[in-house]
This record gives structure tokens, sequence and C-alpha cells, in this order.
């Protein structure tokens, strides 16, 4: 990356060069984005009229930001795209290790450096992605980590503890002049978030009681769940008084947006990897609305704990698990091309453990029951949506002279058609069926996965019986 041409302060002086706080620079940025009409947060879904409008505020009144939210509401990812709305460089005085600027400077030591070599001083130039440091907040996260402390090897060595080069600065100082984010904020500890005080208010910060003042320009950034979320820890009063704007998050308001998001950020392209299975797997909408749905009822469930919430990750991980065991099926069969089928659906298991927190601990096995009732609940949302289950009763007829119905994961799309065609018309309802949802109903994956939702769904409304047997499944009366 090509950086401007100026190498010293007099020849950045003729370049026409102003200071400008890190807060202005945002704001400058951010107008000249929305008068153009350009994307703030590329591939952010679902926030366009209701988070982002928070955020542009929150940055037209700079103020430093605490985004607050449930788990998997893409808090961090919004905060990493913040740096965008930087100028691409930045130029900074050499040989400091604050970023200080060569016009303005602020450090005691970037101001002698200044006083003794005037415009022949040297200058850096720092790009913007330099220009942004993170924090994790953990419980054992100091005051030395984030603010600073004394240099006992540079004190030795005859320097006075007022003296701002006796220090070794924390990540705060060192992000002058950038974005500074802590992710979890609840979790650091009270004390700590005291130490914060200064920074935020004053935006200055002192190291050990000593009289070392640094007036840093940054913009701090938070990331936190509601309180209500753990036992581990809260935000203290006084700093959130202290933090301008509060952006409240929230998961996708609709199915669509669900969706959009899992495929998003999912691993869908497997034919194509440097791992490739040779195997193309192809996603009907409905059983993306499944996957989604079963989220949704987990977010509303008396179940689930509300207040720890079900991240969007659990969709993405669902997603990939489906076309995963579609794919080994794929491998297993020999076919190029394969279209998941609800029998993919009860892997999702592995997927959901552990990502959706139950409001009681039960007995052994109770989270397995749940993720599978939460599925079966969502099969039946989404075919209630697309079909009538009275309209298939010459299908459920046939059922009651103890036929069955093989629709086990390891049946290949043609051996699945080739036994629908022992119950009359079902071939036929699911071709419809498929035209209905625009897919196609002479393809025999697409005939196979549609027959198997339509005897799903004749299922989950209580119109057949399923069982298993050996790992295998059947449909029965």
């Amino acid at each position: 990356m090509n950086h401007p041409r100026p190498a010293t302060v007099g020849q950045l002086k003729e370049s026409g060069y102003r200071p400008s706080s890190v807060k202005d620079e945002l704001r400058r940025n951010l107008i000249a984005k929305l008068r153009k009409d350009e994307e703030l947060f590329p591939g952010i879904i679902g926030y366009r009229d209701s988070v982002i409008p928070q955020i542009v505020n929150g940055i037209l009144s700079k103020h430093d930001l605490l985004f607050l939210g449930l788990r998997g509401q893409a808090k961090t990812r919004i905060i990493r795209m913040l740096p965008e709305l930087l100028d691409e460089w930045m130029p900074v005085l050499s040989g400091i290790d604050i970023n200080d600027d060569p016009v303005r400077p602020t450090t005691k030591t970037g101001q002698r450096i200044v006083a003794e070599q005037g415009d022949d001083a040297k200058i850096e130039w720092v790009h913007r992605s330099a220009r942004y440091q993170e924090k994790l907040a953990t419980p054992d996260v100091t005051i030395a980590d984030l603010i600073g402390e004394v240099d006992l090897v540079k004190h030795a060595e005859g320097r006075y503890l007022s003296d701002e080069s006796t220090m070794h600065f924390g990540m705060i100082p060192r992000s002058n002049r950038g974005i500074f984010a802590i992710n979890e904020l609840p979790d650091l500890a009270p004390r700590i978030q005291v130490g914060l005080f200064n920074v935020l208010e004053e935006r200055d910060v002192q190291i050990r009681g000593y009289p070392i003042r640094l007036d840093l320009d940054v913009c701090i950034v938070f990331s936190a769940n509601p309180e209500d979320y753990t036992n581990r820890g809260r935000i203290v009063t006084p700093l959130k008084d202290r933090i301008g704007s509060v952006i409240r998050t929230h998961y996708p308001e609709s199915v669509d947006e669900g969706i959009r998001i899992a495929e998003q950020n999912a691993w869908l392209d497997r034919a194509e990897s440097d791992s490739a299975s040779g195997v193309r797997v192809e996603v009907p909408r409905y059983m993306s609305e499944i996957v989604e749905e079963a989220i949704r009822l987990a977010r509303s469930s008396p179940h689930v704990s509300q207040a720890s919430g079900v991240s969007v990750r659990t969709s993405i991980a669902n997603l990939e698990t489906l076309i995963s065991n579609a794919e080994r099926r794929g491998i297993i069969t020999g076919e190029n091309r394969v279209i998941p089928r609800i029998c993919d659906l009860m892997f999702l298991t592995a997927s959901s453990r552990g990502k959706i927190e139950m409001t009681l601990a039960e007995e052994e096995g109770a989270e397995d029951k749940l993720i599978k009732s939460l599925v079966g609940e969502a099969v039946k949302a989404v075919f209630d949506r697309h079909g009538d289950p009275d309209a298939y009763e010459n299908i459920t007829e046939q059922f009651r002279g103890n036929l069955t119905f093989p629709a086990g994961d390891d049946l290949s799309a043609e051996e699945f058609v080739a036994n629908m065609k022992a119950i009359k018309g079902l071939s036929q309802a699911a071709s419809t069926l498929a035209r209905e949802m625009e897919l196609d109903g002479n393809d025999p994956a697409i005939l196979a996965s549609m027959g198997e939702f339509l005897l799903e769904g004749l299922y989950v409304n209580n119109r057949l019986s399923k069982y298993n047997n050996k790992g295998k499944t059947f449909f029965k009366k």
C-alpha cells in the first residue's frame, strides 16, 4: 500500500495537513459516506432501520459507544468495521511509542522532538487497519494491561518517575489517535472499570499515582451482554454514565433475514474447496426455513433461557451440519449432486448442543430431546405454510394396511424415489408441492427431498407415525 509522500514535519505542513481528532475524523468520513449513500456496514443484515441509525447518531455526536445485546448479534463484527470510517493514512512522529500528531504533539517526548528538530522531524504513516486495538475482558485483566505501569528498568537507568519515558504504556495509550475496543465489558473487574473513568471523561490517564498525564485522543467502544445474562459481573453505574451512546442490537426479525445471515456466513460450497468431496449440495428454500424456524422457536421457548439468548451461530452451525450430512450421503452413495432431506435434520443435535441453554438443569439427555422437539415444531410450522394435511388423506389411508415406508439417510435419491412408487399418489403430490415452491418436480433429488418432507409433515400433524429400527427410519400408520 502506498502512503502519502511527506516524510518530515515541514513537508507535511506544506501538503496542507491539518490536525484532527479521531472522533472528528470518524464524523467527517461518516458524513461523506451518508451523502454518497454508501453502505456503512457491508454484510450486516437486518440492522438498516434499527441498529445502524443508533450507531450513526452516536458517531455524529462524537460519543464513545457501548454495543449491548445477546450473544451472536454481530456486535464485535460491527465494531471491527468502524476503522473503515477513519482516514486511510495518518501521519505520526517517528520514534515514539504512542501515536503523536506531528503538527500538534501532546506527549512531552513529541513536543521535545519538534522543539529540537523543527520541520526536519521525521514522520511515519500509519494505515487505518493499524489504528484499531481490541481487548477481550477477562477477570485477570489489570490496570497495567490497559493503562500502563512503571518500567523499573528505565527507572533504574536514572530517569525520574515523573518522566513519561519511565513508563510502560498499556493498550489504551498505545491506541492514541485510534479506536480501542473492549469486548464483554461486564467481565472486567469493577476496580478495573473504575480505572477507565478518567479515560472516558477527562480523556487522560494516571499511572501509579505519579503526575504523568496523557491527553489521549481515542474513541473507546465496548460490547456487552445485558447485565442479567450471567452472575459473572456487571457494568458499574458511573462507567455507564460516561459512555455516550448505548447501541441495542437484536436477533433477525424475520425468517428471511435469518436465512440470509446463515447462508452468508455458513460454509456452503463443498465441491470447490481444498478438501473438495466432489459432491454438490443444493439446499432448497424450505429446508433453510426449517433450520431457521427451529432457532426462532427456541428464542421463544419457555424451556430455553431467554436471558442467555440463542445465537445466530446456532443457525449457521446447523445449516453447515445439514449440508454435511447430505454431503456424507452423497459420498457413500456415489451421488455427485445431493438435496438435503428431513432425515438430515436429526443430526442437528450435535451442532446445537451447548448453544441452547435450558432454564432448568434437567435429566441427562433433556437437551437433545428439546432440540429434536424444536426441529419437529419447525417442520410443522414450515409444512403448514406450504401444504394442508387434509389434502393428502389418500396417502395416509394407504398406511392403514400395515404399510411401512423406509426413509433413512442411507438411501440415495433414486432409491427413495423408487420406494415412493409403492404409495399411490405420493410422487404426484410431491411433484406438485415442489412446483408450488418453484422447484423442479421432475428432478429425482428434489422429488426425494419433497417426498420425505410431505411424509414428515403428515407425521408432525399426527396423520402418520414413525419409528427407528437399527438406525433406519420408517413411516407407518
